[in-house]
């Protein structure tokens, strides 16, 4: 459409010199800007008439059929007076809005949306200059569209005259090839070209074109075919004997390719080449339709989803990169850019892969340069940007061109910090830097590059006056600072500030300064530290101590409430099952009466000590469901008795069929005790074999079963050989059905109360580290790959309930204390996924030794071992049964006041129920 419409005004151009000269040649030129001008006004009117004020810019262009009907419409134009008052009457309103557009640009010229308006009332209004300067200004600062470059080219074509005409066209389309790969672009240069070919290197011209134009998108799936297509066509219309060839040579690159209708060109090659097509043609045409096959799901998403369509065109690209073509991968990138040239992540992704695969210059530093263009507000490019330029030696001119470069570093900095202050702390009353980074570093470059101590200084000043001066690892930046660009004397000066300001880690502070004086001060500057850091030491001790006491105090007062809510819990549950047992059990005390008061009463099975697996009591086994429990001689009948003792019974029999367990402790020594695994265990020797089976064989896997058959979450493992028992030991911790499980020796506790299963250390370990407030998501692997930039991490540990969920903390342990030391300086206070962590050097609490039962026992009340009783104790009451006037001393007692206790002395004489009677009805 533009060729015909630059033919039709060269035309006109061409009538008027051809006839006799009746002016000159400067009244002719005006006589063609003026015909010009008549003819853009008459057809922007015109479309405004038709389509209405939202025109589409994109039907603006003219066709080349309608060339002559547009220079009718222009006429008319001319002609009519009603056309030419609406003309005024818009064109008044049109240039007002011109105005105020100008008007904005001046104030904001990064509104992208007025310089599009401001282009399309130009064009409207026919005002040529502008509109080009228009597009040129916005062209700087922002790339165009293939839509605004389209627009722009069909008028520079439509306006081009004479060969400069056309140079400047020409650069006009190398500047659209240059910010996005765009098919239709490439299309238009080619055919432009072709109209250049009779001019000098013409032919040369339009190869050179074509031929770039299918190394940018050749490789397109769904429009690469017109380029490969007008290519062909332009070599066949001047097609000589020696240029078969060249047509040969496409038709056989473009079938290597996987593109779209490929059928339809292998057809038309067998029908244009006159000998049979090569075999090898044949073979590279076959494998490319079935890398087509291959790419096709892609495309036909692609076709079916909506703009900008960046999820599918991301699983695009992730599927080029496993197949790894350079040039379908940087097409891939290229075509999504066009739709989502603001996603800085898309355009990160691509210089990345770009700087780390391919690593060329040219290509690399093109596409940072754009990348910034389109997302100038990404701090991420523009770093990305200058590391390019560093990396591929671009001068220093190129990277800043001003000479007051340091007076713009200052003023950017300065302008940083002013924004923070009044949008973050202001606003939001929060710091904006906590740590001061951006001062840190404006320090640094004053200290290093400007040698402006003076001005660090002031900095650092600032720094600590923001609440970091009781931080070890800010000081030890600044005296670093101060050691590699200042003086001794500023040291020191430093070190004596920190010492007396730190809170953290006086410790290291306190070290430095006794290190800086032994190697470069004299006596009487190292007599002066060491008072000075004795004095910090010891009220830094004190207050320590006075903590440790109040957090000491708070833990057993929190201990103390547990246990008063554990006692009220208790008593609650008594109280209630008193309430429910008191109806029931009337019946049952109207019997305990009639017995014996001497005689042991055979335990309730409500009230029986529950003991896992035991073997019950002679005579239970023999026991029938019809058997009476009591002793009392009732011959009730079963179906008579209370439903409680019915249960009872029925518990009985699903006990006969537990199996039992007993556990022989002369095998302790290749035996381990397995805790801490799932209750739901279905099958948990056939689960747990093959994990031990690892570790040597196996000869019996002992589950522990309740009453009731449930699986109690613990089992004895027993092996053949004892090297082999203590190999399963390392199994300790190991995950089972999302449950850490507890590998431990078989030991009787009760032979050895001394034994402790606990494997870590509860010492100070100045190597390793405490690490609290890790968020739950956090994995082994990250938290190494953030404490290994600090040091030799020999090991991990992270933290985690019974449950196998984790709690939040961590112990990591260094190869040396200096490695620790500085890992404590800096990344306690440090941010992981939103969480503050905290950091020192692992000091575990002393644990608590279990109370012997010396210290719990009463005065006067003899102590009972808890063996005899089991876990629940005595009973629920502790009252003596025995009237006051039959109690005898215990044995310890007499031993205490009458010397050693004869075995007699211990004994209470037995009394009949006869005795009992006397003594009630004694007077």
């Amino acid at each position: 459409m533009a060729t015909a419409a630059a033919a039709s005004a060269s035309e006109a151009e061409a009538e008027p010199k051809a006839g006799p000269k009746a002016e000159g040649e400067e009244a002719e030129a005006k006589e063609a800007r003026t015909r010009r001008k008549v003819l853009s006004r008459a057809v922007a009117a015109a479309t405004y008439k038709t389509v209405g004020p939202e025109w589409d810019q994109q039907e603006e262009g003219v066709s080349e059929s309608d060339g002559d009907e547009e220079y009718a419409m222009a006429s008319s134009a001319e002609s009519s007076p009603g056309e030419y008052e609406w003309e005024y009457d818009e064109e008044e309103k049109n240039q007002l809005e011109i105005e105020r557009l100008e008007e904005q640009l001046s104030i904001n010229v990064y509104d992208y949306n007025c310089h599009v308006d401001l282009i399309r009332l130009l064009r409207l209004e026919g005002e040529l200059t502008k509109v080009r300067m228009a597009r040129q200004k916005m062209s700087e600062i922002f790339p165009l569209t293939e839509e605004l470059w389209l627009e722009w080219l069909h008028d520079e074509i439509s306006m081009a005259l004479d060969g400069l005409d056309r140079e400047h066209v020409y650069d006009l389309f190398e500047k659209a090839v240059k910010d996005y790969i765009c098919p239709n672009i490439w299309l238009e240069y080619g055919q432009y070209s072709v109209g250049g070919i009779g001019q000098k290197g013409g032919l040369e011209k339009v190869r050179s074109v074509f031929e770039r134009a299918l190394s940018s998108v050749g490789l397109h799936m769904t429009k690469g075919l017109a380029i490969w297509e007008a290519y062909r066509e332009f070599e066949s219309a001047i097609v000589e004997a020696a240029r078969l060839e060249k047509v040969h040579s496409l038709f056989r690159r473009q079938l290597a390719i996987p593109l779209y209708d490929m059928e339809a060109t292998f057809a038309e090659y067998e029908e244009w080449s006159e000998d049979p097509i090569p075999e090898s043609v044949i073979q590279n045409y076959n494998k490319a339709l079935q890398q087509l096959e291959k790419y096709k799901p892609y495309e036909e998403t692609l076709l079916q989803a909506e703009a900008p369509r960046l999820a599918e065109y991301q699983a695009y690209i992730d599927f080029e990169m496993k197949i790894g073509d350079p040039a379908r991968i940087q097409l891939i990138f290229e075509r999504a850019l066009v739709e989502n040239c603001l996603v800085p992540d898309l355009w990160i992704r691509y210089s990345q892969y770009l700087d780390r695969q391919l690593k060329v210059k040219d290509l690399v530093l093109s596409v940072h340069s754009r990348a910034v263009r389109n997302c100038p507000w990404t701090v991420a490019l523009w770093s990305r940007y200058l590391l390019a330029m560093e990396r591929h030696g671009v001068e220093h001119r190129v990277i800043s061109d001003s000479s007051k470069e340091l007076e713009e570093l200052r003023s950017a900095f300065a302008r940083a910090l002013e924004y923070l202050k009044q949008e973050v702390e202001e606003r939001f009353s929060e710091s904006g830097d906590p740590s001061c980074l951006i001062m840190q570093n404006w320090a640094r470059i004053e200290a290093r590059l400007c040698n402006n101590m003076q001005k660090a200084r002031e900095l650092w000043d600032s720094i600590m006056t923001k609440g970091n001066a009781k931080y070890a690892n800010m000081w030890l930046e600044y005296y670093n600072l101060e050691r590699a660009h200042g003086d001794t004397q500023h040291c020191r000066k430093a070190l004596h500030r920190a010492v007396q300001c730190t809170s953290d880690y006086p410790e290291h502070v306190c070290e430095v300064l006794l290190t800086m004086e032994r190697t470069e001060g004299t006596l009487e500057d190292w007599d002066i530290a060491v008072q000075k850091t004795e004095t910090r030491l010891a009220r830094v001790n004190e207050q320590r101590i006075k903590a440790a006491e109040k957090e000491a105090a708070l833990a057993q007062q929190e201990e103390e409430k547990v246990e008063q809510r554990k006692r009220a819990r208790a008593e609650k549950k008594a109280l209630k099952k008193k309430k429910k047992t008191r109806g029931s059990d009337k019946s049952r005390a109207d019997e305990d009466d009639e017995k014996e008061w001497g005689d042991d009463a055979e335990e309730q099975p409500s009230k029986r000590r529950r003991v896992e697996n035991s073997v019950p009591p002679a005579g239970e086994a023999e026991l029938g469901p019809e058997a009476d429990p009591g002793l009392s001689g009732s011959s009730a009948p079963a179906a008579a008795e209370p439903p409680s003792e019915q249960k009872e019974q029925r518990a009985a029999a699903r006990r006969r069929d537990v199996p039992r367990v007993l556990h022989d402790s002369s095998k302790d020594g290749v035996t381990v005790f397995v805790s801490n695994l799932p209750y739901g265990l279905r099958e948990p020797a056939a689960t747990l074999r093959p994990l031990f089976e690892a570790c040597g064989d196996v000869v019996e896997v002992r589950p522990i079963f309740s009453n009731r058959g449930d699986f109690r979450g613990y089992c004895y493992v027993e092996f053949k050989e004892e090297a082999v028992a203590l190999r399963a030991l390392e199994l300790d911790r190991q995950t089972v059905e999302g449950r850490p499980m507890f590998v431990s020796p078989c030991v009787d506790k009760s032979k050895n109360p001394d034994f402790k299963v606990f494997r870590y250390s509860t010492a100070l370990e100045k190597h390793k580290l405490f690490v609290s407030g890790l968020p739950f998501s956090c994995t082994k692997e990250e938290l190494e790959e953030i404490c290994k930039a600090h040091g030799t991490v020999k090991d991990i540990r992270l933290v985690t309930n019974r449950a196998g969920k984790p709690k939040g903390l961590a112990y990591v342990e260094y190869e040396n204390e200096s490695q620790a030391s500085q890992a404590v300086l800096k990344m306690d206070g440090m941010t992981i996924k939103e969480n503050v962590i905290k950091v020192a050097i692992s000091n575990p609490p002393q644990r608590k030794a279990p109370e012997k039962p010396e210290a719990r026992k009463a005065p006067g009340v003899a102590v009972v071992p808890r063996q005899i009783y089991g876990a629940r104790g005595k009973g629920r009451t502790q009252l003596s049964l025995l009237p006051r006037a039959l109690q005898r001393p215990s044995a310890t007692a007499a031993q205490a006041e009458n010397g050693p206790a004869t075995p007699a002395a211990t004994e209470v004489p037995k009394m009949s129920n006869a005795d009992f009677a006397k003594l009630l009805l004694r007077k």
